[in-house]
């Protein structure tokens, strides 16, 4: 990996450890808060000015939780995040692709962050990313409309989340009756005034219906106004056609997408 050409950090005092489990996600030793650090996949590493440390020649990226909403989760206590070495992943409403570059750290080059994004403006963003991320897939569609991209994806274990839609709830849902297999999970970031228009209560209790068990919530302020983040698990008891394959039809394989400039 080339060292990148902004200022990093070489490795400082010690007091980092493993956030837990086998993706490669550190704690750094909290002045007044936890920080996050992603151990970078690509090159160079920075991908958005963010601060780097070096351990030898592994480069670990700052997970500011001031441009991420998984960032701020983890910030506000998330105590485990379903991304894994190896698992496939579906972002939806991928934009410039801050947050996805760093799934794409977590899930390694064995694993795949399918990212889509309806806004063509920032699409070559995206593709641009996905040249020193292989494993990030860019795709131009509405996620209001999951069946056209349906034979492009293959069952997930996690999707993630983040768009500004009175329908987020139900996006949700039918991404993942669509793409998410048993016993997966789903990351929600809610923008309540989306969801809630002016209405006085912008925090009830939601849920995504049969099928879906809360597991973890919370609100993500100091860092992002008006939103909350959700943790579901998909269990067993869903609705039909849930196990990632309309009736009749079999489950199609990935396709690999073609990219700007390849």
């Amino acid at each position: 990996m080339t060292r990148p050409y902004a200022p990093g950090e070489r490795e400082g005092p010690s007091g980092y450890r493993p956030f837990g489990g086998a993706a490669p996600l550190e704690v750094g030793p909290p002045p007044e808060r936890p920080t996050f650090w992603t151990r970078a996949l690509g090159d160079p590493p920075s991908r958005y000015g963010e601060r780097i440390r070096w351990r030898g020649d592994e480069a670990w990226r700052f997970f500011d939780p001031t441009r991420s909403k998984l960032a701020a989760a983890l910030c506000r206590g998330l105590p485990e995040t379903p991304f894994t070495p190896g698992e496939d992943v579906l972002y939806l409403g991928a934009s410039t692709g801050t947050t996805v570059s760093h799934v794409a750290d977590l899930v390694g080059p064995e694993g795949r962050v399918f990212a889509v994004e309806l806004s063509p403006r920032v699409l070559p963003r995206l593709l641009l990313l996905a040249r020193e991320y292989p494993n990030v897939h860019p795709i131009l569609a509405d996620v209001r409309a999951p069946a056209s991209y349906f034979g492009d994806i293959p069952q997930v274990s996690v999707i993630y989340q983040d768009v500004s839609q009175p329908e987020q709830l139900a996006i949700a849902q039918e991404n993942a009756r669509l793409f998410l297999r048993s016993g997966g999970w789903i990351l929600l970031a809610l923008k309540r005034a989306s969801l809630f228009g002016k209405a006085a209560e912008r925090g009830p209790d939601v849920g995504l219906g049969l099928g879906f068990r809360v597991a973890y919530r919370t609100g993500l302020e100091p860092f992002h106004r008006e939103h909350a983040f959700l943790a579901f698990r998909y269990g067993e008891e869903i609705l039909p056609g849930a196990k990632g394959a309309e009736p009749g039809r079999s489950r199609p394989r990935a396709r690999a997408w073609k990219r700007a400039g390849r």
